[in-house]
């Protein structure tokens, strides 16, 4: 059964006074090493369990900063602000990112970002959407993209997988980049601002809305070992327009 999801995308877009509140973005706790969440993060979850909770109670809910528990089989996946660290820095690079999934393949996704005030979007089979208009990812040649990378400041014993990755990339790309908000960088693909990204673990929240937005736009993604996504675990990502998804697949592969 369809769903009209413009109530959604507009309980997402409502979260943006929250976001915008000084007092409570400078509301920081530490989760762990250089993990941070702010009171933001908490607002912005209960505010839009509240929300989604009306507008579909049968549906469950899956959060960054929600206990974990059993997993619905139709669930929402929200990240409440993906690039807390940027927002506690003032880097004005973070994004809500809540997607729809359904028997473990998302249906539906929306990122939003408020420093922009851009909704990346997309449904199943509808294509994806830049504020409403289409977008499609730019398949350059590798010697001309631009690449994402993550190193994962929360897991500093991993970092030369990363950077040895990156290294590798950065002979072969035009050059590499580093937004720090995996939902806003797999996006920045969807619509050609950027070709490609990779990250050696990531958590469904930061991904499961981006990732259906970048398929609709033509993209592709799988873990390192070439598996598709998968929204119940963390997990590795590569990602990118078909040529630089099979760059990047080849790079990651013997890592």
């Amino acid at each position: 059964m369809s769903m009209d999801f413009a109530p959604v995308i507009d309980a997402v877009k409502s979260t943006r006074p929250i976001i915008f509140d000084k007092a409570l973005a400078s509301s920081v706790k530490m989760k762990g090493e250089a993990d941070f969440v702010t009171e933001v993060d908490l607002r912005i979850s209960e505010h839009l369990k509240q929300q989604l909770g009306a507008l579909h109670p049968e549906i469950g809910f899956m959060s960054e900063e929600e206990e974990p528990g059993e997993l619905a089989r139709r669930r929402w996946i929200l990240d409440p602000i993906d690039g807390t660290t940027n927002l506690v820095f003032g880097y004005n690079m973070s994004s809500v990112s809540l997607a729809l999934v359904e028997d473990e393949r998302p249906v539906f996704g929306v990122v939003y970002n408020p420093f922009s005030d851009e909704v990346f979007c997309a449904e199943a089979g509808h294509g994806a959407t830049l504020n409403g208009a289409p977008i499609a990812v730019v398949d350059r040649p590798v010697d001309g993209c631009l690449i994402e990378f993550g190193a994962g400041s929360t897991r500093k014993h991993e970092a030369d997988v990363a950077f040895d990755v990156a290294k590798n990339v950065f002979k072969h790309c035009l050059d590499l980049r580093r937004i720090c908000s995996s939902a806003l960088a797999i996006c920045f693909v969807a619509c050609g601002r950027i070709n490609g990204y990779f990250e050696k673990r990531l958590k469904p929240w930061d991904y499961a809305a981006a990732c259906l937005i970048l398929a609709e736009a033509g993209g592709q993604s799988s873990n390192w070992d070439g598996a598709p996504m998968q929204y119940a675990a963390p997990q590795s990502i590569v990602c990118g327009s078909p040529k630089a998804y099979a760059f990047l697949r080849e790079a990651v592969a013997a890592k």
